[in-house]
């Protein structure tokens, strides 16, 4: 495994102002596979001086010459594409085949949907009298998470380039390594230097230095509700803008003319798929009364199938979490499902067979869940799925609808008006209709506690940019 042990400041690897590091874990197997230094606020300070540096220059490039940069990035990413799925899997856990087709292909898509946008976004208009400018907000701090590490960078970003913004990354501390290939990639391309910066290190020093640092004009976040609040918090003090992508427990809703047995396979693998930690995974099976354990017997039967594996092996369909505290996380709610009466039809917490080393979870499968219970409200980003029954359409709807989150769910039925009349009353930001294909090109966030702002396509390049109107 190759790793750098400096960050990427103003066009070059430099050290760490500090000594202290950070040990990256293969949760396969709990093996050391790289160090990255832990950096420091003043590694933070230097990064975004390097980019407030940069950034006239930066804004004032022309639109096709950005675009002719995100090209180049696009493609250096291409060409580490192998790589970059090795190491994902290495770093995160994920299997291999999952790590090639999302973890790698998806981020050079998006990459590449950013180099078409800065090449034909109107960065100007015409309003009446007004001519109106759409200018980039500035220095970026971006801090993503560690369950999809590339693409959540690319989907900072890409569009902060994209808009003329220069930006400062603060990847997740176990997911590092694919961050500085992501730095290589950038240096390859050819940006200025101080366009791009990443500093690695720990949430509390280095993310809340980025946070926090009066220079830096907008905060973008991905990660749990609890530390959005805080990004929130810190940024609305200083009046800073913020984008905060956060999490979820979506509903996956089948109405009672759907095709059960193929709406209830493609809920079980949606939510297994990445080993459950997805933040727009359909966590809640909602199945109306007539037809509930029927959908139970078929998810039961589907779950079987995901057996935990070893990620490397080009086989295995699940592997670990990502480290041991999300391993107990998981195994505690899944304890804590059962002691509130909910019944576990396939898993449970204890040690899958056969895998006492690495952070391996069993897939779980939870019925007789009523929506008051923890594990229908709560995030567990893991392998688990909660089955609830209900009586009526206002009943799914009432269901669906009832958490603090709305990022993500889905709709099945024989009549698609049906399902896209549904779909047009839940609270949230994104609905799959009978199975819809993702769209990197479609605005993802999310309602209420689920976040601010949106990522991907247009509506993702607009998050960094801000507006000005001259009057004729």
């Amino acid at each position: 495994m190759k790793a750098h042990d400096g960050m990427y400041i103003d066009g070059g690897w430099r050290p760490s102002a500090g000594t202290d590091t950070i040990e990256v874990v293969n949760p396969a197997d709990e093996q050391v596979i790289g160090v990255v230094p832990a950096g420091t606020a003043e590694d933070v300070d230097a990064a975004v001086r390097a980019a407030r540096a940069a950034f006239p220059g930066w804004a004032a490039t022309p639109p096709a010459e950005r675009a002719a940069r995100l090209t180049a990035l696009r493609d250096a990413l291409a060409d580490r594409r192998d790589e970059i799925a090795v190491t994902v899997t290495a770093e995160l856990g994920a299997p291999l085949g999952f790590a090639q087709a999302v973890h790698a292909d998806l981020p050079i898509a998006v990459a590449g949907s950013y180099a078409v946008l800065a090449a034909s976004h109107a960065f100007e208009e015409k309003v009446g009298n007004s001519t109106v400018l759409h200018e980039p907000v500035g220095v970026v701090g971006a801090i993503t998470p560690w369950n999809y590490p590339l693409h959540q960078i690319v989907a900072k970003v890409g569009p902060a380039l994209a808009a003329g913004c220069t930006v400062v990354l603060k990847p997740a501390e176990d997911t590092p390594l694919v961050a500085q290939l992501f730095a290589e990639a950038v240096h390859e391309a050819g940006l200025p230097a101080g366009v791009f910066n990443l500093v690695t290190g720990l949430g509390p020093v280095a993310g809340q230095a980025l946070a926090g640092h009066e220079d830096v004009d907008l905060v973008s976040f991905t990660g749990s509700t609890a530390v959005g609040k805080r990004i929130g918090a810190t940024a609305g003090a200083a009046v800073k803008r913020v984008a905060l992508e956060l999490g979820g427990k979506s509903a996956n809703v089948i109405l009672p003319s759907a095709d059960l047995a193929r709406a209830v396979k493609v809920g079980v693998a949606n939510v297994f798929s990445n080993s459950g930690q997805t933040c727009s995974a359909w966590t809640r099976m909602l199945v109306d009364a007539a037809r509930y354990d029927e959908a139970v017997e078929l998810a039961a039967e589907a779950a079987a199938k995901y057996v935990p594996g070893d990620p490397h092996d080009g086989v295995s369909r699940l592997g670990p979490v990502v480290n041991a505290k999300q391993r107990d996380r998981v195994r505690g709610y899944i304890e804590r499902g059962a002691a509130e009466g909910a019944r576990i039809v396939v898993g449970g917490p204890d040690v899958p067979e056969g895998r006492e080393s690495g952070y391996y979870v069993r897939p779980t499968v939870f019925a007789d869940v009523t929506p008051e219970m923890t594990i229908a409200q709560e995030e567990i980003f893991g392998p688990v799925i909660v089955i609830l029954k209900y009586e009526d359409e206002e009943d799914a709807l009432r269901i669906a609808n009832g958490t603090v989150y709305g990022l993500a769910g889905a709709v099945w039925s024989d009549d698609e008006d049906e399902a896209v009349a549904f779909a047009r009353r839940l609270d949230t930001g994104q609905v799959d209709i009978n199975g819809g294909r993702f769209n990197p090109l479609a605005p993802f966030g999310g309602y209420k506690q689920s976040g601010v702002g949106r990522e991907l396509g247009a509506h993702g390049l607009a998050e960094y940019l801000q507006t000005k109107s001259l009057q004729f």
